[in-house]
């Protein structure tokens, strides 16, 4: 007996690439956590050089099978000083303002996730938002307490590293691994789960939401904003646990070559997501960009990427003219 959940369907699933520039420069990221303890140290006890904050932020807009539009927003980027000139020049701060996004999904706490969270709530703080029930107490004050954050540094002085000036007023489903009931999903729309995985993360940070879309007549989506747990352990539980045709395609952030380094493992990662079949994959962020290159010169479906990014006011240090990443301003329909 088949017993995979049934979530429902949905016409047709698109990704508009918001922001998938987490920071600027992998180099000075690194340093500034070598600076203050390394990547077991807490995210908020770390000097963050606020010149680099970015932030990954991207749209999806769903087509019910009755033809009714949803509008789902993942994750809400780093500086609010990057983000709000992100959501301006795609009209989402106008969105917000009229209710026209339904709910935020907030994929994990980690700071270019999680820091823009004013450049949200300063057009809907009553909007609606997913976010994991991992969440620190420094999380809390800054989403619900309009807390500011800064860290001493050696030299007796202090660095601003983040702040809201907005409370969240919303409603807050705070998720968790067993789902709404015990079948590990959180039915958000129709066709449409949420999942979260309980899984450790640099930087003292703890779980991971991921969404999965049905499209119909074709399979699951797996959209992720870093793909913590595992791309493999994220499209097998969607193979396993999801009633579909099977897996279509895969969008966000997979963490694998992230900083551009490279392990045997990644090879075999290469051809384990060929072997499933997808029809398309549209991946950025932490990815890797040695990852997403050589999977596209194995055949791997990754959706190139345009020069969008170019028009936006700043360009990541390590871009390096690849293709196989979806870049800002771009945008995938399954």
């Amino acid at each position: 007996m088949d017993e995979r959940v049934d979530i429902g369907a949905v016409a047709s699933l698109k990704i508009d690439v918001l922001s998938e520039t987490g920071w600027f420069d992998d180099a000075r990221f690194k340093q500034d956590m070598a600076d203050y303890g390394g990547s077991e140290q807490s995210q908020y006890r770390v000097g963050w050089d606020a010149a680099n904050a970015g932030g990954y932020a991207a749209l999806l807009t769903l087509t019910l099978l009755d033809g009714d539009r949803r509008t789902i927003l993942l994750d809400t980027g780093w500086s609010t000083t990057w983000m709000d000139e992100v959501f301006r020049r795609s009209g989402l701060d106008g969105r917000l303002e009229r209710g026209e996004v339904d709910f935020m999904v907030l994929s994990h706490w980690h700071l270019d996730h999680f820091w823009g969270i004013e450049s949200t709530l300063k057009h809907a703080p009553g909007i609606r938002i997913y976010a994991p029930a991992t969440w620190r107490a420094e999380d809390r004050a800054l989403l619900r307490d309009k807390q500011a954050f800064s860290v001493e540094r050696a030299d007796g002085g202090s660095v601003p590293i983040c702040g809201n000036s907005v409370a969240h007023e919303g409603e807050l489903l705070l998720t968790d691994a067993d789902g709404e009931d015990g079948s590990g999903l959180y039915r958000v729309l129709p066709g449409v789960a949420l999942r979260m995985f309980d899984a450790s993360m640099l930087l003292q940070v703890r779980g991971e939401n991921v969404l999965y879309v049905n499209v119909a007549d074709k399979g699951i989506v797996t959209v992720t904003g870093c793909g913590h747990p595992g791309i493999m352990n994220l499209l097998g539980f969607a193979r396993e646990r999801i009633a579909a045709p099977g897996l279509y395609g895969c969008y966000g952030g997979l963490h694998l070559s992230i900083f551009d380094t490279w392990k045997p493992e990644l090879d075999e990662i290469i051809d384990a997501v060929k072997a499933l079949g997808m029809t398309k994959m549209g991946c950025n962020h932490c990815t890797g960009r040695m990852w997403a290159e050589k999977a596209l010169s194995h055949g791997v479906p990754l959706i190139r990427g345009t020069d969008a990014y170019l028009a936006y006011s700043k360009v990541p240090v390590q871009t390096g003219g690849a293709r196989a990443y979806l870049g800002n301003g771009d945008s995938v329909t399954f």
